[in-house]
């Protein structure tokens, strides 16, 4: 069973390639082993956009051995906060779970220039979401 401790995200978007990768990424870089971290999309792409990779190097994150998993029902249960971003409709919505919409513009098809200001607002928006689900106890 779970550490029920530990709060749960689940990031989501149409292709897990671009910002819920980055969003994950970022969550796991800055709140460590203290959230539990999941990413997904309901039309799962075959490779993380090569732009998004780039533009996360440039923020010191390796996301290149990333692949796009599918969103499963199983993982949606799983998590604490859905935190979806232009996956609309196709989400599942169970009662209980908190559920958060980021609108995002979609890095797919994209050049770096154009992903780096939506990296910059996930990680803005990542920073909150780590200050109020799971603040560092020496802070």
């Amino acid at each position: 069973m779970p550490d029920t401790t530990t709060p749960s995200v689940l990031f989501v978007c149409v292709h897990n390639a671009g910002r819920s990768q980055m969003a994950a990424a970022f969550l796991t870089h800055l709140a460590g082993d203290r959230v539990q971290v999941r990413s997904a999309g309901s039309a799962p792409a075959d490779t993380v956009n090569p732009a998004v990779v780039e533009a996360m190097a440039e923020a010191g994150i390796d996301i290149a051995a990333e692949v796009p998993k599918v969103l499963t029902v199983e993982a949606v249960q799983a998590s604490d906060v859905v935190i979806t971003m232009g996956c609309g409709d196709t989400c599942p919505v169970f009662p209980g779970k908190r559920y958060l919409d980021w609108e995002l513009p979609d890095p797919a098809g994209q050049g770096v220039e154009a992903v780096r200001p939506i990296r910059d607002e996930i990680e803005k928006r990542i920073h909150g979401l780590v200050d109020e689900i799971a603040p560092a106890s020496q802070a």
